[in-house]
């Protein structure tokens, strides 16, 4: 079994749930994903490293550091900055905050995102894509400059036409159709 693979059999046992859910998005679904129930497992930092850095070598697009709105976004892109580390190609991970710290420096973006920054916005689960442009919008209002977007799960509800409509390519590791299915043939998603 290969790591992407292995990946999409973690997502499945570990952040699939079906059901009947309202997303972040107001939309309702069938099924649910929580992807940090994967993402911050120590084999799912392993995989989710390997698997969103090959995806992202596999583009044309030239990045120097990985992040995204903190919570869903920070597991993913610190899995990726310590895989490009491993590899000899370092990209630096970044957390956007959902608003400003109300102390210290009143910081947005916490990691020290240089304004020359060539970035990769991060994001666990896409429904709406809003998440994602929420903090495009953050990053280059601090200077910096936004290549693309990473998804680990897009649900194939609109987002990928909202953000290559704004004009940022979207990589996704994996769509909600194929996760569904899966979960579907090994007898349904997680319950815990």
């Amino acid at each position: 079994m290969n790591e992407r693979d292995r990946l999409r059999e973690l997502l499945v046992g570990r952040s699939v749930r079906l059901g009947n859910f309202t997303l972040a998005s107001g939309a309702r679904s069938s099924y649910y994903v929580d992807a940090r129930r994967t993402t911050m497992s120590a084999e799912g930092q392993v995989l989710i490293g390997k698997v969103a850095l090959d995806a992202l070598r596999a583009s044309d697009l030239e990045v120097t550091h990985v992040g995204g709105l903190t919570m869903g976004a920070d597991p993913v892109s610190y899995a990726v900055a310590n895989e490009s580390w491993r590899r000899g190609e370092p990209l630096d991970g970044f957390s956007v905050r959902k608003r400003a710290k109300e102390h210290g420096t009143g910081q947005r973006i916490e990691g020290g995102l240089p304004t020359d920054a060539r970035c990769l916005v991060i994001e666990d689960s896409m429904t709406s894509g809003g998440s994602a442009l929420k903090a495009v919008e953050s990053i280059e209002a601090h200077g910096a400059t936004v290549v693309g977007v990473l998804t680990v799960v897009d649900r194939e509800e609109g987002g990928r036409a909202k953000i290559e409509g704004a004009g940022y390519p979207l990589i996704s590791l994996f769509t909600g159709s194929e996760l569904l299915e899966a979960a579907r043939a090994t007898g349904g998603g997680s319950d815990s």
